[in-house]
């Protein structure tokens, strides 16, 4: 992945200097006629299109986002309410991610979103016990966290 973002780097600035114009603009136009090429010549040089992962995590951190106005908004309806009427719960979210990085990756992703913790992984580490402030349905806050964190988290690193 490195490879291809030096070459497209090179190309961006061959694509400077064919041009003789050594602008902030011609240097992103050559930028993008470079992940043409990349594009173009990934089935004769048998690499993986790198943007495609950098796609999926630009695509992640707007989930983040997404969920993090979620929760914040959750968070701010359940303290303005004059009734407390929550369900605590832990529960165990069993994860599918191979490496201690990507489980790591989810283990903060759920702590930073108010509202919820990760409070302890299994032994060996494939099962993460999360404490949620409102939880009415455990199996429905699991599939939503396989649903979109986790398969987000996989996007990037397949």
């Amino acid at each position: 992945m490195a490879f291809q973002i030096l070459l497209n780097l090179a190309l961006a600035l061959i694509w400077m200097m064919l041009n003789d114009a050594y602008t902030f603009v011609d240097f992103v136009i050559g930028y993008i006629v470079g992940l043409g090429l990349l594009y173009v010549l990934r089935r004769f040089l048998r690499f993986d299109f790198y943007f495609r992962r950098v796609w999926a995590v630009l695509k992640l951190i707007a989930l983040f986002t997404v969920k993090l106005i979620q929760s914040n908004i959750d968070m701010i309806k359940i303290v303005l309410s004059p009734k407390l009427d929550i369900t605590p719960g832990i529960i165990a979210v069993p994860t599918e991610l191979k490496t201690d990085w990507e489980v790591t990756l989810l283990a903060n992703l759920i702590s930073l979103t108010p509202g919820t913790l990760t409070m302890n992984f299994s032994e060996d580490g494939r099962v993460l016990y999360v404490h949620s402030i409102h939880v009415p349905d455990k199996d429905k806050a699991i599939k939503e966290i396989h649903d979109s964190f986790e398969k987000a988290i996989r996007e990037v690193t397949d």
